[in-house]
C-alpha cells in the first residue's frame, strides 16, 4: 500500500516538473518546403513517406515552413539562381531523439541530386553529428533546398543559432556538389568521397590556401580516375576553402550544443533521471 501511494506521489510529482504541452516527440521538428506544405496533397504524401521511415505520428510534431525567400537569400549568393514559391518542395524531418550518430534517409524515388551522405557531410562541416535526418518531396526535386530547412530544424530543437557563414559554407557546399553532379555527370557517390577526403586532408593539415587545396583535389581526381572539369575543381577548392575558414565558429557553435544532443525532453528534463531518481525514493523506504 505504502509503494502504491509513493508512485501516485511519483506521478503528480513528475506532472509538476514536466512543462504544460510536454510530448515524446519534442525533440523532432518539420520543415515543409511551401510548394509542398500549400498542397495538401503534396503534404499527405511527405507526411507517409515520414510516418513509414520513422515511425513518428507526424501529427504531433511541431513544423515550420521555409519559403522560396528564404532559399533565395542562399541560392542567390551562390548559385545566382532565383526559385518561386511554386518549387520549394523539399521537405525534411529532424528526430534528436535519434542522437547516437548523425543519419540521413533520403528518399531516393524523390530526391534526384543531393545523396544522403552529401547532406551528411554538409552538416559536419557544420559542426552538426547528432540526429536523424529525413529528406523526401511529394515530386522529383534535386534536394539543394531541404539543408536549409534542416538545420534551421536543428535551431529550433536545441534553441541555438548556427551561425550565418557557417550557414552558408555548408550550403555553398551543398550547392557546389549539385553543380558538379549536373555540370560534369560525375557519380555523386564518388563526388561525395572525393569531398570527404578531401576535407579530411585539408583539416589535418590545416590548409587554407585556395591553390594548395586544388592541388589535393588534382591529385585525389587523377589517383582515382574521376572526370570533372578545371572549373568545377576551382569551384570545390572554393568551397571546401570556405568551410575550412569558418572551423572557428563551428567550434564555437559545436561547444554550445554539445551538452544538448543527450538530452531527452524539453526544457532539459529527462524522465529517465526523474524515473529513477523515484525508483530510488521507493526502495530506500
Amino acid at each position: 500500500m505504502r509503494k502504491i501511494t509513493m508512485a501516485l506521489l511519483a506521478l503528480i510529482v513528475v506532472g509538476m516538473l514536466i512543462p504544460v504541452g510536454f510530448s515524446a516527440d519534442s525533440n523532432v521538428v518539420i520543415t515543409y518546403g511551401e510548394t509542398t506544405y500549400g498542397n495538401s496533397n503534396y503534404k499527405s504524401i511527405v507526411d507517409d513517406f515520414f510516418k513509414s521511415q520513422s515511425n513518428i505520428n507526424v501529427n504531433n510534431v511541431e513544423s515550420k515552413i521555409i519559403t522560396a525567400d528564404q532559399v533565395n537569400k542562399i541560392s542567390s549568393s551562390i548559385t545566382g539562381k532565383s526559385y518561386d514559391s511554386s518549387q520549394i518542395l523539399s521537405s525534411a524531418l529532424v528526430n534528436l531523439n535519434d542522437n547516437d550518430n548523425l543519419q540521413v534517409s533520403v528518399d531516393k524515388s524523390k530526391i534526384t541530386t543531393i545523396t544522403g551522405d552529401m547532406y551528411i557531410s554538409a552538416l559536419k562541416s557544420a559542426g552538426i553529428t547528432k540526429g536523424h535526418v529525413y529528406v523526401t518531396s511529394p515530386v522529383q526535386a534535386t534536394g539543394e533546398s531541404a539543408l536549409a530547412g534542416i538545420m534551421n530544424s536543428y535551431e529550433e530543437v536545441t534553441n541555438v543559432e548556427i551561425p550565418e557563414k557557417v550557414k552558408e559554407a555548408a550550403n555553398d557546399e551543398i550547392y557546389t556538389q549539385a553543380e558538379i553532379v549536373n555540370n560534369s555527370g560525375v557519380n555523386a557517390n564518388d563526388l561525395s568521397k572525393l569531398v570527404n577526403d578531401v576535407k579530411g586532408q585539408v583539416s589535418s593539415d590545416n590548409v587554407t590556401d585556395h591553390n594548395k587545396i586544388v592541388n589535393i583535389i588534382n591529385n585525389y581526381v587523377q589517383n582515382n580516375n574521376i572526370n570533372i572539369t578545371n572549373n568545377d575543381i576551382e569551384n570545390l577548392a572554393d568551397s571546401i576553402q570556405q568551410v575550412q575558414n569558418v572551423q572557428g565558429d563551428v567550434h564555437n557553435y559545436t561547444n554550445k550544443v554539445s551538452g544538448l544532443f543527450n538530452k531527452t525532453g524539453t526544457n532539459g528534463f529527462s524522465i529517465d533521471s526523474i524515473i529513477d531518481w523515484f525508483k530510488s525514493l521507493v526502495e530506500g523506504i
